[in-house]
């Protein structure tokens, strides 16, 4: 089966990489690698020939060409509760604080995961888990929840001031998180700041995890395969997993991993190779997340490598206004999360993360899904705005901008309740 979608326009239109295109009938024309057939060129007719050999071949693959290997061996983490406050929100929440040691060791890289779990409700209790962008401090105007020391950008509007997190930094960023939303729907929220685990910049790897998993600790030079900065952050996801799974409040079977923008990207690699993740959600997660790169609209390849260079690996960046060669696309990445549900939500002003990408990314991913006897999409066309659609496979694209808002948590939520149960 080839999955080819014919445009106007050949590679030569293609716009200079600082001049996006917004025009539909810009896009080049391309053609998908087929998920359901192997490197031999042998067709995929069982979820089990997919499960034992397809899926080792295309996780290999963005291993390779995109997202990096993580270390072959990593140490066991170690963790400590370092508080917990039973009558918090009000008496609506339990908070906990959990430092997490990513190197096994008190005196090495740690992360600090904050958890909200509902009060008066049944545990154990299904959970969403996110990285956030500014600190534990902003999800929540809660003053319990641990200011963070870490390095920060610098923001007047988020609170933070030479680099370091301020008092007025609390709760600015709680309409992306939806706290008492999710605990009254009987939800737990854990979450952890991106930057304890690398910051997000090209020299961040040396205050990160890749400094204190690298053998001599003053790596300089990186493989072409080797794990980029969103490698780490899913690394890290996985981590706080570790620890969910052993708390007995939570369901550590049913656990939805989320993300926003850079973040979505982490979301989705995090679920691909993790598949103890019960649930994935992409939200606005564009290009290398569930934007088709081929297609070449809003963000490419070229733009995001230039831009965020430590992203990705190395071999990535053979791929600048070279979509074409690439062996694997995103709707393989979204395929990889079968037979588990997945969530891609886009945004209409959103143009730079490519809504119509990142839907048809999904499309193609139900072959996959059928094999599983699940359902996908079920619709042939890129529904409306504000009319969520899907089974396993769920998608929206609401009204407004690049953001997490209300009713993206409503979706993600009424999803949760149909495959994770409460």
């Amino acid at each position: 089966m080839t999955l080819s979608l014919a445009c106007l326009s050949a590679e030569a239109q293609r716009p200079p990489a600082f001049q996006p295109n917004y025009d539909e009938a810009q896009v080049p024309a391309y053609t998908l690698p087929d998920p359901l057939v192997l490197a031999d060129g042998r067709p995929v007719k069982t979820a089990r020939a997919w499960r034992t050999k397809r899926r080792t071949e295309i996780l290999e693959l963005f291993q390779t060409h995109v997202y990096g290997r993580n270390p072959v061996r990593t140490p066991k983490p170690s963790f400590e509760v370092t508080s917990t406050d039973r009558l918090a929100l009000g008496g609506k929440a339990t908070r906990k604080e959990v430092s997490v040691f990513l190197t096994g060791r008190k005196d090495g890289t740690k992360m600090d995961l904050l958890i909200y779990l509902p009060n008066d409700v049944k545990k154990p209790v299904p959970a969403f888990l996110g990285l956030n962008f500014y600190g534990n401090h902003t999800i929540h105007s809660d003053p319990g929840i641990t200011l963070s020391p870490q390095w920060m950008r610098d923001s007047a509007e988020l609170g933070v001031v030479n680099n370091r997190a301020t008092e007025a930094a609390r709760g600015k960023r709680a309409s992306r998180w939806q706290v008492e939303t999710i605990l009254a729907r009987g939800y737990a929220l854990a979450t952890i700041y991106y930057g304890d685990l690398e910051p997000d910049s090209a020299e961040g790897w040396k205050q990160g995890v890749r400094a204190a998993l690298s053998p001599d600790g003053a790596k300089t030079e990186f493989a072409p395969d080797d794990w980029g900065a969103i490698g780490v952050w899913a690394w890290g996801l996985s981590r706080a997993l570790d620890y969910l799974e052993q708390d007995r409040e939570i369901d550590g079977k049913r656990v939805a991993v989320m993300g926003h923008s850079r973040l979505g990207k982490t979301s989705l690699w995090a679920g691909a190779q993790d598949e103890r993740f019960a649930m994935v959600i992409s939200n606005d997660s564009g290009c290398g997340g569930a934007a088709l790169s081929r297609r070449q609209f809003g963000e490419t390849v070229e733009r995001i490598n230039n831009s965020f260079p430590h992203w990705f690996c190395g071999n990535f960046k053979k791929y600048n206004r070279n979509e074409a060669a690439l062996p694997v696309d995103q709707h393989q990445l979204i395929a990889l999360m079968a037979p588990r549900p997945v969530y891609v939500a886009s945004a209409e002003e959103d143009r730079w993360a490519d809504p119509r990408g990142e839907f048809l990314a999904t499309k193609h991913a139900e072959p996959v899904y059928r094999l599983f006897r699940k359902g996908g999409l079920g619709v042939a066309e890129m529904p409306p705005v504000n009319q969520p659609v899907g089974d396993t496979i769920g998608y929206h694209i609401r009204t407004g901008a690049h953001d997490v808002t209300a009713y993206d948590w409503e979706q993600y939520l009424n999803f949760a309740d149909r495959h994770l149960g409460k």
